[in-house]
């Protein structure tokens, strides 16, 4: 499983926003709600619960950053543990295994009740809410209404991929940080200090990375390694694919690991085929027809609910079909 932002200490996601904010608060200019911007995987998650550390009165650490605070001090404790008493975070729930769509409008009911109490512990309340894309018709509604009445000694943090989706209202109301993306060099000395790759694979990887850490941090872990394997196995092999490693695998997606495994799987075997897509060459406009199909599955089978398994059979069949075509 990855690290999740609310245990990462040493990940500095973007220095000029960190001292942008850090700037507001020495100067008692903090807004009530920042909606921190920018593609998935740029450390925007990992931010908000670094500015709420601070926020709630972890004491400095600058080794690791502007916002930086130590993992044993008691308020970092408290968030990692999740039991902080002046921090609520809301993301999409999981139930029975899976991870629901959106974040509910019984959830975000939640946040007016939380900042009308006054602060436990710290000085602040803060909430954090990743992402606000999540957020369905009615949880944005509610939301908005906490922006509409500002609370006092409150602070909200809207981690957002794509503002432009997001309710005018809601942008309106908050002030915004825009994380930039990382430099191939600087993802890549990530790389080799956080994970330990040598200069070559982490020049790699931080080329594919699209400037995200995150996307990064993913690609390398062990089991990413293994579904990009596969992925360009079952790509450029030729003949139809081994029956029983589709079964297993198939078999597997079932739970919370199942949807993280499968949409790992579905990332990597994007990527494949669009790697061999751009080779050009004898069947390249039937693989980029493919690619484009690839990339809808994933979203297709979180709206409708769709059996992951099945979804993955119906890839792969498309895939032996596209490759029996472009011989």
């Amino acid at each position: 499983m990855s690290e999740h932002p609310r245990d990462r200490f040493d990940l500095v996601p973007d220095v000029e926003a960190e001292t942008a904010f850090l700037d507001a608060l020495d100067r008692g200019r903090l807004h009530h709600a920042w909606l921190l911007c920018g593609p998935e995987g740029r450390g925007k998650a990992t931010f908000a619960h670094r500015a709420a550390r601070r926020l709630l009165g972890a004491a400095p650490d600058p080794s690791r950053g502007p916002l930086g605070a130590r993992p044993e001090d008691p308020v970092s404790r408290l968030v990692s543990a999740q039991s902080h008493p002046d921090l609520l975070v809301l993301e999409r729930a999981v139930e029975g295994g899976r991870t629901k769509r959106n974040i509910s409008v019984d959830q975000a009911r939640d946040l007016p009740e939380f900042f009308s109490k006054s602060p436990a512990q710290a000085g602040r309340r803060v909430a954090v809410i990743d992402a606000a894309d999540d957020l369905n018709a009615n949880a944005a509604n509610a939301i908005l209404k906490t922006l509409e009445e500002p609370p006092p000694n409150g602070v909200l943090l809207l981690v957002c991929h794509a503002p432009g989706r997001l309710i005018s209202t809601i942008r309106s109301r908050c002030r915004r940080l825009v994380f930039k993306p990382w430099t191939d060099a600087a993802v890549a000395d990530m790389l080799r200090h956080r994970v330990g790759l040598d200069a070559s694979e982490a020049q790699a990887v931080a080329a594919a990375s699209g400037g995200s850490p995150g996307a990064a941090l993913a690609a390398v872990g062990d089991d990413a390694r293994a579904a990009d394997r596969l992925a360009r196995r079952w790509v450029g092999a030729p003949g139809p694919l081994d029956r029983s490693e589709r079964l297993a695998l198939q078999g597997s997606l079932r739970g919370q690991e199942g949807a993280a495994r499968f949409d790992d799987m579905m990332h990597h075997l994007a990527a494949a085929v669009r790697d061999r897509a751009l080779a050009g060459g004898e069947g390249a406009a039937d693989w980029a027809d493919l690619w484009t199909r690839l990339a809808e599955w994933p979203d297709r089978a979180a709206g409708l609910n769709l059996d992951r398994g099945e979804v993955l059979a119906s890839a792969l069949n498309d895939l032996e079909r596209t490759k029996a075509r472009a011989c």
